[in-house]
């Protein structure tokens, strides 16, 4: 939801990063990666209690994340970039949920079960994206939600930051908005589809 109602407001500064990265001949794939690199380097400083380091690594992955796709729709987007992205994000994310069962095994389960509503969510949006016709400019029909990565690395900065007084109940508010939204984003699709064969 943030992502979407957002973009208008950090669309200038992703469009200026963009430029300058295009201008040092840096492709939009070579961003992916050093996203990923960065997003897994947050992982590593959250795992040995560089918190805010982590986070910080952790929200400059997320940015450049944004930042490719705005290079790749100035350049030439690829299927390759499309696939690296999605894929590369779920790295970042698994990576965080991972460091912090790995230091909190007591939450261990919880934590499983919120990369299960991931994996969930995760098939109903690329699936959704597959069959929808796309009138967007990414690559594929993006199905808004009510989480979406800006929620997500909220709801993980929260997480990594109260761990692990408070990580439990972070984590299960984190579940509920994930079944919540993939719910909420089955829903509209399944209304979408009822009221196109209505039309027709």
């Amino acid at each position: 939801m943030l992502d979407t109602k957002g973009q208008p407001y950090i669309q200038p500064l992703l469009d200026t990063t963009a430029d300058t990265f295009v201008k040092w001949h840096l492709s939009a794939n070579v961003v992916t990666g050093i996203a990923v690199g960065i997003g897994i380097m947050a992982s590593v400083w959250i795992y040995v209690d560089l918190i805010w380091l982590g986070l910080v690594f952790l929200w400059l992955s997320g940015f450049l994340d944004a930042v490719d796709g705005t290079m790749a729709r100035k350049t030439k987007p690829s299927a390759l970039g499309t696939v690296l992205d999605v894929t590369f994000d779920r790295v970042v994310e698994g990576g965080i949920i991972l460091v912090l069962a790995i230091k909190y095994p007591e939450h261990a389960v919880l934590l499983l079960i919120l990369m299960f509503s991931i994996l969930i969510a995760m098939t109903l949006f690329l699936t959704i994206g597959n069959v929808a016709p796309n009138s967007g400019k990414k690559s594929f029909h993006y199905a808004t939600g009510l989480a979406e990565r800006t929620e997500g690395f909220l709801l993980l900065s929260i997480m990594v930051i109260f761990a692990p007084t408070w990580l439990f109940w972070s984590t299960l508010l984190f579940i509920i908005i994930e079944v919540l939204s993939t719910v909420l984003r089955f829903a509209a699709f399944a209304k979408e589809e009822r009221e196109g064969h209505e039309r027709t």
